[in-house]
């Protein structure tokens, strides 16, 4: 059944640019979805600000208050859980999560690389753009995936490529791979909430 709107958790550790896009693409009318609660693993994130300006609730879960990566990701999905949100949305959300089995297939990122290149625990922000450069390839782009138990590596959703520019900096490339994030997190999720994706294994099928 299509999910109308989709009732959205997005999932921070920064400044949330990504979210920004979301709520734009709300308010736009190019998506359809409600975002219930933002959740950042910082209180010092700038997102939580964008966030209390959108009248959006916001937690605050900290990794270093708890024991284990198990009791962290707990925390986490009892407030998705709470608020009964259809899809948890991870943002520049920097911490590694285990996805309950409810939320398996209901949990996705986006990666600023064409995974499973540049990808993995350390891979973020600029980072990311550095090591492209410093590589010398000559395409670059961005991987909307469902999470699993490891970085960067559950399922593929969809992929969009972004030419590496001669004079690129890493901010420049960072800028030029986001204007693709833009639109391919807010397309994945329409597919989400269409009933459009099956996941076979590895393989995630766009059904029409």
């Amino acid at each position: 059944m299509p999910l109308s709107p989709l009732r959205l958790v997005v999932l921070i550790s920064g400044g949330g640019t990504t979210l920004r896009n979301f709520i734009e693409k709300i308010a736009s009318g190019q998506l359809d979805a409600e975002i219930l609660l933002v959740i950042s693993s910082s209180p010092s994130a700038g997102g939580l600000e964008i966030a209390r300006q959108a009248d959006i609730p916001t937690e605050i879960v900290q990794r270093k208050d708890f024991d284990t990566t198990e009791d962290f990701s707990r925390t986490v999905f009892d407030h998705c859980r709470r608020v009964e949100g259809h899809l948890v949305a991870l943002a520049g959300f920097l911490k590694l999560l285990v996805i309950p089995d409810d939320f398996q297939g209901r949990t996705m990122n986006i990666h600023p690389a064409l995974i499973p290149a540049f990808c993995g625990k350390g891979y973020y922000g600029l980072r990311v753009h550095q090591a492209v450069l410093d590589y010398g390839t000559k395409v670059t782009g961005c991987t909307v995936h469902f999470v699993d138990a490891r970085y960067d590596r559950g399922p593929i959703i969809l992929q969009k490529v972004v030419p590496v520019l001669a004079g690129d900096t890493p901010e420049i490339l960072a800028a030029r791979v986001f204007e693709q994030e833009c639109e391919a997190y807010p397309e994945a999720l329409r597919l989400f909430a269409e009933g459009s994706l099956r996941i076979e294994g590895r393989r995630v099928r766009i059904e029409s």
